[in-house]
């Protein structure tokens, strides 16, 4: 355990939910540059490729026995201690139909059921922490904005802030690095 010196604050820790069915796809290079170029002094980053922690499909159980939900195990369990863990949540997530990727789409799902996991005050764990979105599409920006609001939305449900959306333009990969004003905008994105 790290004990902080009087006075000093605590390191941001930023979770990275790259949701890509792509490794090492645009909206995770457009990220990690971002990351690299402008996270505050200090933060920490954890990267979880959601691919890599796959989910059963979600079950709702609000109303059935107590409506509470069982421990979470596995790879449920990581997802959960790494979100609550984090101060800052970013989905690395390309527009996929107007919106998230199925594996991210499936995490949010799980948030339900973190709401009833005895003891885990999971609402609590997230207030005050801050949402962002970095992601690149084919085609113009506005084409994100059901994305962009289902997480903006998301962050205001949870008393979260919301930090903002990188946004840039590729299809192939690779496509992204060609993408001179996204490439400027990450490496303010996370200090602005």
């Amino acid at each position: 355990m790290t004990v902080q010196p009087s006075g000093a604050e605590a390191p941001r820790r930023f979770l990275f939910l790259d949701a890509s069915s792509r490794a090492g796809g645009n909206s995770e290079q457009l990220a990690r540059l971002a990351a690299e170029s402008s996270l505050p002094e200090g933060a920490e980053q954890r990267w979880l490729r959601l691919a890599d922690h796959p989910l059963p499909p979600f079950q709702d159980l609000r109303h059935t026995g107590d409506g509470n939900y069982p421990e979470p195990v596995g790879h449920e369990r990581t997802l959960l201690e790494a979100t609550l863990e984090a101060t800052d949540l970013v989905f690395v997530a390309p527009v996929y139909w107007y919106t998230l990727p199925t594996t991210a789409k499936l995490y949010l799902d799980y948030w339900s059921a973190w709401f009833r996991v005895p003891g885990v005050n999971f609402r609590a764990g997230m207030n005050g922490g801050t949402l962002w979105d970095v992601t690149v599409l084919a085609g113009t920006e506005d084409k994100a904005e059901p994305m962009i609001g289902t997480l903006k939305l998301t962050a205001e449900y949870m008393g979260m802030r919301w930090g903002g959306a990188l946004i840039g333009n590729g299809t192939r990969p690779g496509d992204v690095l060609r993408d001179e004003r996204a490439l400027i905008a990450a490496k303010s994105f996370f200090s602005g």
